[in-house]
């Protein structure tokens, strides 16, 4: 008669792999009961697995999209600060323009103020936000506005077109000769040459007229930027250079008016461009609010059938834990009172 079926080798073996199941079996109750979700998703839904992968694509391209949207909004936030900063300096100089205009000697102070303006003009525009400057449009990568300053493209071409046109620079006391009529002309016509392209775009930006657009929705692109090159900020430049760098400390009391009617009207119409630039900025923050809240309730939604279809009950999981250590207790004190069996004990 066979004894392999009966040897306490056998037995052993037999316990030894029912042990080994048993441990396996833990381990994937143990982690069911820990995440609250199947050990093995594809094994659990069968032919389902395939409509979960696909849930949990769309959940990473949502979640993803709201990351950006993030972002974005970071970025909106941040441009829509400096115009808003940008208006409250320009209609706080537009009223010391207004007081400045018939009084004595005041083509210093407002010079100093101007050239101040401008510097923080140029360093608002040249803002940047996780490496990329928000002004310059998709050339994110370099400064939009280069600065003003001797030796610069800027005032180099602004010297060069003020001594052309008078024939002395700006800092020599012949400006107190300039009249009214002249200073005009050179506003009206050379000067202003210098903030419209291609000079504008030569000596003073870099940035490019396009804007970034961003993806906020799975349907749905915003203009996420603005553009150094928009009209507001040339208008600006323009009113803050000719206060600072056209001798205005020099020219006589009618020049002077001319220079400072020029400027209060390029600031009025700056302010009014500049709350438009404001309001598409507005306009994109809204709809990447709007567009994040649908995102994420769209999330919620993909995320509850992810949960109905891999989620397990933690209860029955803890009760499979427990009955499963009961088992492999056993299991490997069985083995081992076995393995002590021996016939020598009976001989």
């Amino acid at each position: 008669m066979a004894t392999t079926f009966i040897s306490t080798n056998s037995i052993s073996t037999t316990l030894r792999i029912s042990a080994m199941k048993s441990q396996a079996a833990l381990s994937r109750a143990t982690k069911e009961a820990t995440t609250g979700r199947n050990a093995d998703v594809g094994l659990s839904l069968g032919a389902l697995a395939g409509r979960d992968v696909v849930l949990r694509a769309e959940l990473l391209n949502v979640d993803k999209l709201v990351d950006t949207n993030g972002l974005v909004g970071g970025r909106l936030d941040t441009a829509q600060q400096r115009v808003d900063e940008l208006i409250d300096t320009a209609k706080s100089f537009q009223k010391d323009l207004l007081a400045a205009r018939n009084s004595a000697g005041g083509g210093t102070i407002i010079a100093q103020s101007a050239s101040a303006n401008l510097q923080g003009l140029i360093s608002t525009l040249n803002v940047t936000m996780d490496g990329q400057y928000l002004f310059g449009g998709i050339n994110t990568a370099t400064r939009p506005i280069l600065d003003y300053a001797a030796g610069s493209a800027s005032k180099t071409a602004v010297d060069a077109a003020f001594s052309a046109t008078f024939g002395f620079a700006q800092n020599s006391p012949l400006v107190s000769g300039i009249t009214a009529a002249d200073m005009q002309s050179f506003l009206d016509t050379t000067f202003q040459a210098q903030f419209d392209d291609p000079a504008w775009g030569t000596n003073w930006s870099t940035a490019t007229d396009q804007v970034m657009r961003s993806r906020i929705s799975t349907t749905q692109t915003i203009d996420s930027s603005a553009s150094a090159n928009e009209p507001a900020f040339r208008k600006l430049a323009k009113a803050y250079t000719m206060l600072s760098d056209l001798g205005t400390s020099g020219l006589n009391q009618s020049a002077f008016q001319t220079v400072i009617d020029a400027a209060i009207e390029d600031i009025g119409e700056a302010i009014n461009d500049l709350a438009g630039v404001g309001a598409k900025i507005g306009t994109a923050q809204e709809q990447t609010t709007g567009a994040t809240e649908r995102l994420k309730v769209q999330g919620d939604l993909i995320t509850q059938q992810i949960n109905a279809m891999e989620q397990v009950d933690p209860t029955e999981a803890s009760v499979r834990v427990t009955n499963l250590k009961s088992q492999l207790e056993m299991s490997l004190a069985l083995t081992a009172r076995i393995q002590q069996l021996s016939i020598l004990n009976y001989l």
